[in-house]
């Protein structure tokens, strides 16, 4: 069993922290439980020349740091209908290859981490499949750069129904997107998309997948559900913790129902514009019963550990020191912060944070949380002890 996210980005990326640089990244990634993460942004020369500095090939399609953190080459980038997508690439040669084949049709390949390529998604998938990697939709729902958003099927992006895999975003599970039947043969993917290599941000959601080896062909096979390899879980921030969760508007962050914001042609009072929520998206595209394929693994719904930091010591900040050195503590005490904020009996916590943080894990755990949804751009807020949420039961996590 190895925990994977997929979807990060690097220092080259707009709006990411100087701080996601790969010694970082392994060294937090392994805070948080994780045994292989993507590298993102692998298409940028002065990220990947980084990247080949810092890790040790395993395989073609693998490598390691020499904290042991495992990597697989991966970036996101944006189609000419501005629709954002990951691709997993099999060696260091195929990034070369399809850096060569649209280097003409990439205005920044060099100075985003996350370029644009003036190609349609189905153009796109031909160079992939051409260099034998795997492409799907990122962040499938958002109302800015998603799949969803330009279109209202996997085919009318892609000219195919056979897309092996799907990355849900922050704003929605499982239980939302499976109410859509053309997705029911298609992978789904729980990833950070982190701009940060913070506690809240890197592997905010990942994967848990069953494979032979913790290596790039292992993983693919997970992927595509072949050899015994698979998704055995989806892990995934609160959908209402999103910040596209709710239809809102984009300047001062009131929600409003769908039926409102059409009604007064999507402007705020305060003049801002309002952005359908994911919630809204999916209820237009469903079209069954919330129906989950077999294939499909359980999914957790979790609260990044410092969030709930924050809330317990009445602070502002997730970056706040007593915040951050109070996370260091119970990470290094209990291995990372998956055994703290699911393994872990109250009672060691206590030990080491105080009867407080204790309680306040186990009314996560048991669901005795508020969130206050997210929208417009702007996170959920998460109330302990106020109002109880429906939560994914966390039994048999292990």
């Amino acid at each position: 069993m190895i925990n994977v996210d997929f979807h990060i980005h690097s220092m080259y990326s707009g709006g990411t922290s100087n701080n996601m640089e790969i010694p970082v990244i392994a060294e937090q990634s392994k805070f948080k439980g994780l045994n292989t993460i993507g590298s993102g942004d692998c298409l940028n020369k002065n990220w990947l020349n980084h990247f080949v500095s810092s890790v040790t090939k395993i395989d073609d399609g693998t490598f390691e740091h020499k904290s042991g953190m495992r990597f697989i080459l991966t970036t996101e980038v944006e189609d000419q209908r501005r629709v954002h997508h990951v691709i997993l690439f099999p060696s260091l040669s195929s990034v070369e290859e399809f850096r060569n084949i649209i280097k003409d049709k990439s205005p920044n390949i060099d100075t985003d981490g996350r370029c644009n390529i003036n190609l349609g998604g189905d153009q796109l998938l031909d160079i992939v499949n051409k260099i034998d990697g795997l492409i799907g939709p990122s962040h499938a729902f958002t109302p800015w750069t998603s799949i969803y958003k330009e279109y209202d099927s996997l085919e009318e992006c892609y000219k195919t129904k056979n897309i092996p895999f799907l990355e849900l975003g922050l704003s929605a599970d499982a239980q939302m997107a499976d109410c859509i039947s053309e997705l029911k043969d298609v992978t789904f993917m729980t990833n950070s998309d982190a701009h940060s290599p913070w506690p809240h941000r890197i592997g905010r959601e990942f994967n848990r997948l069953k494979v032979k080896d913790n290596n790039y062909d292992e993983i693919i096979k997970a992927i595509k559900r072949r050899g015994g390899n698979e998704f055995v879980l989806n892990v995934g921030i609160d959908p209402d913790l999103g910040k596209y969760h709710m239809t809102a508007c984009t300047r001062c962050y009131k929600k409003y129902t769908i039926e409102n914001a059409i009604e007064i042609k999507n402007r705020c009072s305060c003049g801002g514009l309002i952005k359908k929520g994911v919630a809204d998206r999916i209820k237009e595209l469903h079209d069954q019963e919330v129906t989950h394929p077999e294939h499909r693994p359980k999914y957790i719904k979790t609260i990044p550990l410092a969030e709930i930091l924050v809330q317990t010591l009445g602070l502002a900040s997730v970056n706040s020191k007593k915040v951050q050195d109070l996370w260091k503590i119970l990470v290094q005490s209990f291995k990372n912060e998956i055994n703290v904020l699911i393994v872990t009996p109250r009672e060691e916590i206590e030990k080491v944070a105080g009867e407080k943080v204790a309680q306040a894990i186990v009314d996560f755990r048991e669901g005795n949380i508020y969130i206050e949804p997210g929208g417009g751009g702007m996170y959920g807020k998460v109330h302990l002890n106020k109002k109880k949420n429906n939560q994914s039961s966390l039994d048999g996590f292990l």
